[in-house]
């Protein structure tokens, strides 16, 4: 029995891998046939294993020696694939197989020629390079061509602009050109090395990259499925062109709630921000949340307030709401109209209605400046006479001494 060593501190990814790591290194069972039985993640285990324990690996696939095998990964050679063509590899790169052809290398080693250099080209790109040099040095190589035919160039010409112009990829472009897939990916390896470093660039900045209409990390435009898209159609029309709710739209078009709210914060984030109420441009996760029917249900009389010098609560009432709620949702979402219709301090320190203190500003200078008396002040600016007597005497009383020694100063005159 092999005991496995586990270098420096055990971690707790050792302990949790203990049981499946024996297994790995005592017997012949699979990775997820080892998962399934401890009850651990194969892909967890598996990166584990990669990265800390590489040297067993190796020696499953009977490679201990080989310490610059490239592990199998997105561009890696498998191990399969290393131990079919290791022999005619080791062969292209060695001088006692020189005078023959890569094709010929392959059918003495029993392989298949294009599979052979397709290999070279992925896993050993400098191999073919050196090898064709030092032929035509030695002159083995004279009556040959090299490089691609005129056919070849011609048939893929149209195809490489649209890859080195587009972000499409090889498939979509083949489809586009009328091209064989296959020919055009084979071209570009053996022709074009460049396009390949570009795309493999522009992959490995666009990972993680979420942004519709875009690319992603492996290279899928970042868009809804056609079959989603006409899932949530008629309920995102609805969405954009009703003030409906979201739980009443998913009823009406047979989705699920959460699949629809869903569908709207990863797609149509913009339609929500504009039903909250706010411009476009604007993160809907910094807007206040609240429904497009609750901005209808308040929007005449909100109107109401702004139009006329009635108090909130009578306007609550003369539209069937609830004073205190209509004051709350004023205070969140028009906080303008109620710092407008606030109260406000006077010299004196009294509090009085911002709108009354407007309301009544030009009866209480004519009253405090002139002998006219106050019912005449009143009917002449079309005012209640009760209404704006009380608000004088409840918040300028020193008005009605002005006035009073107004008229005594006249009257002794």
């Amino acid at each position: 029995m092999i005991t496995v060593q586990v270098k420096g501190e055990h971690t707790k990814a050792d302990i949790k891998y203990k049981e499946a790591l024996a297994l790995y290194s005592d017997s012949e069972l699979s990775i997820s046939e080892i998962c399934k039985q401890v009850g651990v993640g194969i892909s967890a285990f598996s990166t584990y294993l990669s990265k800390k324990h590489r040297d067993l690996i190796l020696k499953r696939h009977n490679l201990a020696t080989s310490g610059s095998v490239s592990l199998r990964g997105t561009k890696g050679q498998t191990t399969e694939a290393h131990n079919r063509y290791r022999d005619a590899i080791l062969a292209c790169d060695s001088m006692e197989y020189i005078e023959y052809n890569i094709s010929q290398i392959a059918r003495i080693f029993e392989v298949s020629p294009s599979s052979l250099l397709g290999q070279l080209r992925r896993h050993y790109s400098e191999i073919v390079p050196r090898r064709e040099k030092q032929r035509q040095r030695m002159g083995i190589t004279a009556n040959l061509q090299y490089g691609a035919r005129k056919w070849s160039r011609e048939t893929y010409a149209e195809a490489i602009d649209l890859l080195q112009s587009s972000d499409m990829t090889i498939n979509e472009v083949a489809d586009v050109c009328r091209v064989s897939y296959a020919g055009l990916r084979e071209h570009i390896i053996a022709y074009y090395p460049q396009i390949t470093q570009q795309r493999q660039m522009a992959r490995a900045h666009a990972k993680g990259r979420k942004r519709r209409g875009q690319r992603n990390g492996s290279w899928m435009l970042y868009e809804p499925s056609r079959d989603c898209v006409k899932k949530y159609e008629r309920a995102v029309d609805l969405y954009s062109s009703t003030a409906e709710d979201v739980k009443e739209i998913a009823r009406l078009c047979g989705v699920s709630v959460s699949g629809f709210r869903h569908y709207l914060r990863t797609w149509y984030p913009e339609l929500m921000v504009q039903r909250r109420g706010y411009d476009d441009g604007v993160d809907y996760k910094d807007t206040k949340r609240y429904k497009k029917s609750t901005a209808e249900k308040y929007a005449e009389a909100i109107n109401r307030l702004k139009t006329s010098d009635l108090p909130t609560a009578k306007v609550a009432a003369e539209f069937n709401l609830h004073p205190e709620v209509f004051r709350m949702y004023l205070k969140e979402h028009h906080p303008e109209l109620v710092a407008a219709r606030g109260r406000m301090k006077t010299p004196d320190g009294r509090v009085v209605s911002c709108r009354s203190a407007e309301k009544y500003a030009e009866a209480l200078r004519l009253y405090t400046t002139t002998g006219e008396s106050l019912k005449s002040i009143a009917a002449r600016l079309g005012l209640v006479y009760n209404s704006v007597s009380g608000f004088i005497r409840r918040n300028h009383p020193e008005a009605i001494l002005k006035h009073r020694s107004l008229i005594a100063a006249s009257a002794e005159d």
